[in-house]
């Protein structure tokens, strides 16, 4: 309050009503600072919850399967691509982005309800569609308008909520035709553009050499760590000068890196990919690589293996491997820039899953992965999410998961 205001209250108040002013004015104080405080301590302790959450994967159990149909409009939006998801336990509410590159409605995510205990997946529900900015508050330009007005077109890959504020981090493929770098982005609840983590030389777009990445396979996955402190980041597939990309005879290696807050380099690891499963057709396309990526510990991640393999009339199959990476007793090669004639220990992987082997009418195009709530018998749960390509002959499916520990 301003002192000349105050004078005109001495002029009207008696010294024990000023005296009764000030006593709520200080009682009112100290309430809304005691709220205040109330909710620093709410946040604090949630974050040392999420810190302190440990899991332990020994199996998967497939609890069900829910479809968000063909092309579905929500709130004047088409859904589709849905490229990456995560769960926020404080709202107890998913988030899923679409890596639609601004081509059907600017580029955004969604946040929804899954609801499903341990015995059924019974529905999926829609709730906001939030469109992500770029540093100067507009949103992400699709090619067309790239060309007139600049910016950056997304290829959004992955997103994870931050677990000490609710805030959004998010992966962006980049372009090799358009020299347009990879990114992690970290933005407000609602895609407000807050910030970008630096780029490292090995990670950035070299389209006049065959260094560098490889165009759409660049950072396909992100997670934090388990005690929110860091950042893991996944390549889809290997760096020009790691190697070539897996074949049916041979697999690769491909980078998983770790990063403070700031994005300094805590550590990097060589991931050994799978040879891709299966023949294609005369003359068709197949691959495989890192879809996705999740903190277990501070040790593990697990990883999505995801293969496409186009048969003779053109259709693809896609055969998904969930592995847990544990990077314990691997080389840190972040130094190192390039992989080649150079001795390294990569990475060891289990085996968790194999998609085809359960009874499903179908597995599509798995791309992202997440942890769920506690299901009432005291186990984790798990969901992964498909992008279908805005592609009649996908779907997008979610997949429910109950975590059976070791």
């Amino acid at each position: 309050m301003k002192k000349r205001k105050l004078a005109k209250y001495f002029n009207v108040l008696s010294i024990a009503a000023l005296s009764s002013f000030l006593a709520v004015s200080s009682t009112a104080s100290a309430a809304e600072d005691s709220k205040g405080a109330t909710v620093q301590l709410s946040e604090k302790k949630h974050h040392e919850r999420h810190a302190k959450e440990r899991h332990a994967v020994g199996s998967l159990k497939l609890i069900g399967e829910q479809r968000i149909p063909f092309k579905q409009t929500f709130q004047d939006t088409i859904v589709g691509g849905i490229s990456g998801l995560a769960y926020n336990s404080k709202q107890d509410a998913w988030v899923m982005i679409s890596d639609d590159r601004s081509d059907n409605n600017s580029a955004r995510f969604y946040t929804a309800q899954l609801n499903y205990d341990h015995k059924d997946f019974n529905s999926v529900a829609l709730n906001e569609v939030h469109f992500l900015k770029q540093a100067d508050g507009t949103t992400y330009p699709n090619q067309t308008q790239y060309a007139t007005q600049g910016g950056e077109v997304p290829d959004f890959e992955s997103i994870r909520v931050d677990p000490k504020d609710g805030s959004i981090w998010y992966t962006s493929e980049g372009s090799r035709s358009l020299s347009l770098n990879p990114f992690v982005r970290h933005a407000t609840a609602d895609g407000e553009y807050l910030s970008t983590l630096p780029l490292t030389e090995q990670f950035k777009m070299m389209p006049e050499q065959e260094m560098g990445p490889r165009n759409n396979l660049t950072f396909e996955g992100l997670t934090f760590s388990k005690d929110g402190k860091s950042l893991w980041t996944s390549m889809e597939g290997p760096l020009y000068q790691d190697g070539s990309v897996p074949t049916t005879d041979t697999g690769a290696f491909s980078r998983i890196t770790q990063y403070d807050r700031n994005g300094k380099v805590r550590a990097q690891y060589a991931y050994p990919v799978d040879a891709i499963p299966a023949e294609p057709g005369p003359g068709k396309f197949a691959d495989n690589g890192i879809s996705e990526i999740l903190a277990v510990n501070k040790h593990k991640l697990l990883t999505v293996e995801r293969s496409g393999v186009q048969g003779a009339d053109g259709t693809f199959k896609n055969y998904i491997r969930i592995y847990e990476m544990d990077t314990r007793g691997a080389t840190d090669i972040r130094r190192m820039d390039s992989l080649q004639g150079k001795k390294f220990k990569p990475a060891k992987k289990r085996l968790v899953l194999d998609l085809t082997t359960l009874d499903l009418p179908k597995v599509d195009n798995i791309e992202g992965i997440a942890w769920g709530p506690k299901l009432s018998n005291g186990h984790d749960s798990l969901v992964l999410v498909s992008d279908d390509n805005f592609n009649q002959n996908q779907v997008t499916q979610l997949l429910a998961f109950e975590v059976l520990p070791k």
